[in-house]
């Protein structure tokens, strides 16, 4: 079978349907290929910054889970070593984005998908080539696509959103991501009656070569996580979700307070997983080759980071505002047509426009994780304790507020000629 689209996007993650809501803002119709046979299930919780909630509010949905999560005011980190605990307090933008919000990864993803028209999202498709050819009489350059089940798709945009190990990223060229030397365990703790934390606090803890936390996500689940350096022993071999909670509570977090404790023994199994924290070198997305005529990436496609400022989902919805403003730009200048040798511009600006904001995002996470989980040496200890905690860490989270901008305001079509289109 073969067919045409204007615009196909690989991934139906944060980043896959983030940019074909942008897409839709703008009156342009686009294709998710997601080779899942549904919406993503991995991944069980994440912090939202302030930043994200722009571009939420940008896409129209910010409401939708605002209504539902609180955001966060202070946090806790406890050094598990003395027993010291520093507080500190978060700023934002308003009253209303005065932290980050936690909110559940699939509550995002079927918010996100729910604004979408009946059959963008094309299920079970798994890109297998790439490869760039004229598309059109006119002899335009597009892409052609095929997929795992025979399907052939000509296209004038392709945008990856394939995650970390990117299809879309390997054919421009760009380098595999590393791995940070760093694991985590992450899950869902649930407390039938109640955990009796306050939704507005945050609890971490540190010690030599780890770092652990947990958040309220409702009143009676908790979003809990630890990293912990690669020298120390952990079940790195092990996906049993049962061994991965044992080996946190018996050998990672046994020196842990019981606070810690109690929630890794309330951890909902099905949610419980492992992974290796991975990013991508600054410098490859600063001089690599991000996109290629009217083809690139976004996300964790683009810029893999470690969680360390808790902007991978942050920086994935920045990435679809900027590509739907680009883009929406080119497709209403044009006469609400996607012509290819513009659409080509406009991805060209959109690199230009997001390569050292992700570079510096992925510095900055690798770097915040490093004065945290370093070492326990005497100097470490002063970075951590007396510099970081007590006067950089509301700084750094801080700095990463950014605003992506707003989409261009579109008017139907169908509207008198008195109605104009209106671009930002």
């Amino acid at each position: 079978m073969e067919k045409s689209e204007d615009i196909v996007i690989v991934g139906g993650g944060i980043a896959g349907l983030a940019t074909a809501l942008a897409l839709k803002r703008v009156g342009i119709k686009a294709l998710v290929l997601e080779r899942s046979p549904e919406l993503r299930k991995t991944g069980t919780a994440l912090s939202l910054f302030p930043n994200a909630w722009l571009a939420l509010e940008a896409l129209g949905v910010a409401h939708k889970l605002t209504s539902i999560y609180s955001p966060l005011r202070r946090g806790f980190v406890t050094n598990v070593a003395n027993g010291a605990i520093q507080q500190f307090t978060y700023t934002g933008i308003s009253e209303k984005y005065s932290g980050p919000i936690t909110v559940h990864r699939r509550a995002l993803l079927e918010t996100l998908a729910g604004e979408l028209p009946t059959g963008t999202i094309r299920f079970s498709s798994k890109l297998t080539s790439i490869r760039t050819a004229a598309i059109d009489d006119e002899g335009s350059s597009g892409v052609i696509l095929s997929l795992d089940d025979g399907t052939v798709i000509k296209a004038k945009v392709l945008i990856g959103c394939d995650g970390l190990h990117s299809v879309v990223a390997s054919w421009l060229g760009l380098k595999e991501p590393v791995k940070a030397n760093w694991s985590a365990i992450r899950g869902l703790a649930v407390f039938p009656e109640g955990h009796g934390y306050k939704k507005e606090e945050i609890y971490q803890f540190i010690d030599k070569g780890k770092r652990a936390g947990f958040v309220p996500l409702t009143d009676k689940e908790l979003y809990w996580g630890m990293s912990y350096s690669s020298t120390i022993k952990g079940e790195e071999t092990a996906t049993d979700p049962k061994s991965l909670q044992k080996d946190v509570i018996e050998n990672l977090a046994k020196d842990f307070p019981p606070s810690y404790l109690e929630v890794a023994q309330h951890a909902d199994l099905a949610t419980v997983s492992w992974a290796p924290l991975m990013f991508r070198y600054p410098w490859n997305l600063l001089f690599g080759q991000v996109y290629k005529g009217s083809i690139t990436v976004a996300g964790d496609a683009m810029h893999p980071m470690t969680p360390d400022l808790g902007q991978g989902g942050c920086s994935a919805l920045e990435d679809a505002v900027v590509l739907g403003r680009h883009l929406g730009n080119s497709f209403l200048l044009n006469g609400r047509r996607i012509v290819a040798i513009e659409a080509a511009k406009a991805i060209e600006g959109y690199v230009k426009e997001r390569r050292w904001r992700a570079a510096t995002l992925i510095t900055g996470s690798y770097l915040s994780g490093w004065v945290q989980q370093g070492g326990s040496s005497s100097i470490m200890k002063f970075l951590r304790d007396t510099i970081f905690y007590k006067f950089l860490y509301r700084r750094v989270f801080d700095s990463i507020g950014y605003d992506c901008g707003k989409l261009p305001s579109v008017t139907s079509p169908s509207q008198s000629d008195d109605d104009q289109i209106k671009i930002d």
